[in-house]
């Protein structure tokens, strides 16, 4: 995990190849930080209502976690609560590449910021240089 010092919050972008766990990853950390008593908001693609249906995030497995749907990071935005902490977005690929800079933006506020992607670029526009393929990377 890569954290600025002068940046309150961070962004961990959890990317892998199809079936290597990345939502369940996702889950984890939103149920750790549940645990750990956060203001948790967790944010999915319109686009997505596999497994669980829209208004959750699941694993393979059926682990599932509740979450929004949205179809851009302005709706994110739109969304967001003052007492949010950690904002996490699953299959972040399917929504528009405002999301590089609202994760940025939050992680500046002191927002914690996770989200799941399995597109490469997205990990690399906020930061990711050493990852190279598939397998889990984080930020």
């Amino acid at each position: 995990m890569f954290q600025q010092a002068n940046r309150p919050g961070w962004v961990e972008v959890i990317a892998g190849v199809m079936f290597s766990g990345k939502s369940e990853e996702l889950i984890r950390r939103v149920r750790r930080a549940v645990i750990a008593r956060k203001q948790v908001q967790v944010f999915k693609s319109h686009l997505d209502a596999r497994y669980a249906g829209l208004f959750s995030v699941s694993s393979h497995d059926g682990v599932t976690v509740e979450a929004e749907p949205v179809d851009s990071a302005e709706e994110i935005a739109r969304r967001l609560r003052d007492t949010t902490e950690v904002v996490a977005v699953d299959e972040a690929q399917f929504l528009d590449d405002g999301i590089v800079d609202l994760a940025n933006r939050l992680a500046d506020r002191g927002v914690r910021h996770p989200q799941s992607t399995a597109r490469q670029r997205q990990a690399r526009a906020v930061g990711q240089s050493d990852h190279h393929g598939g397998g889990a990377g984080e930020l």
